[in-house]
């Protein structure tokens, strides 16, 4: 998305927010009564060695760059199909202005499947924070670009707080940085850019590299088959976000059963000992770029 469409999505969220927490303030979100879960559900499906690629598979009615995505839109029918399929967790979008999405959504989900649940959305308030909490999820998305080194501490302390995982999104090696000395566990790489709105395909193999072995790399957006998931499980990603592939499909649940299918065993594995990663070690054991000659 572009950045201009970025600062009005969270513009729009953090009025929306402000609504929301004059009406039901966060004392009245009755997180005690949410759907209990193992902390850290979310990350542990990613965690040690696995031959099975791991996916989140997605559900999102609507995109700002593909428009309606899925007219027929039950998004508890979907991540059903998708736990049945072999997902390792289930995305589900929860943003309404931009993608018609609703945190009934995820509540409706978090009934439908015992996989772990994220919220992705755009996070700028602890608010939000308890919101994903109240409505049974196990995670929630941080999206770098739209946040400050401040706010991404302050976001991940409240999300430890109300034992969620979170999903640090980044589009480069700054943001990589960034996430890693505010001490996230999970980073994403999104391969969309934000100003163009493309997809780079060779971008998440790229910055493989400058994720540490000891946090969870997951790849997102762009992954079409079995051989894109292959590579990146290759390089070092421990789990990949697939979300238009699937919405736009016949059926949501055996397309994702089709790309597991074709994917070789042993094409995903832990990154502290993947096949065929290209990643160079820093001294003291954390991966990283070779230094540039």
């Amino acid at each position: 998305m572009r950045a201009s469409l970025l600062r009005t999505i969270v513009a729009a969220t953090e009025r929306a927010v402000t609504e929301r927490e004059t009406k039901v303030p966060l004392a009245g979100l009755r997180v005690d009564r949410a759907p209990r879960r193992p902390a850290h559900a979310f990350r542990a499906a990613f965690d040690g060695t696995s031959l099975r690629p791991r996916i989140i598979a997605e559900c999102k009615r609507r995109s700002p760059s593909k428009g309606i995505l899925r007219e027929a839109y039950d998004p508890a029918a979907i991540a059903a199909a998708y736990e049945e399929a072999g997902a390792a967790a289930v995305s589900v979008l929860t943003e309404p202005a931009f993608f018609d999405g609703a945190l009934e959504h995820l509540t409706a989900v978090r009934a439908a499947v015992t996989i772990p649940v994220l919220r992705k959305d755009f996070i700028v308030s602890r608010y939000q924070i308890a919101e994903a909490r109240a409505a049974g999820a196990d995670a929630v998305l941080l999206i770098l670009a739209a946040l400050s080194d401040e706010a991404l501490i302050d976001l991940l302390q409240a999300a430890r707080e109300f034992d969620l995982d979170t999903l640090v999104e980044t589009h480069d090696r700054a943001e990589i940085a960034r996430a890693v000395d505010a001490g996230a566990e999970i980073i994403g790489v999104n391969s969309r850019n934000l100003h163009t709105l493309k997809v780079d395909p060779n971008l998440a193999r790229e910055l493989a590299a400058a994720i540490p072995s000891t946090v969870i790399g997951i790849a997102e957006s762009g992954i079409r088959d079995a051989t894109a998931v292959s590579s990146l499980s290759a390089a070092g990603y421990r789990g990949v976000l697939i979300g238009e592939q699937f919405m736009t499909a016949p059926d949501p649940g055996a397309a994702l059963r089709e790309l597991l299918d074709g994917v070789p065993d042993g094409g995903a594995e832990d990154r502290s000992g993947a096949k065929g990663s290209p990643r160079a070690t820093r001294p003291g054991g954390v991966q990283g770029t070779p230094p540039e000659i």
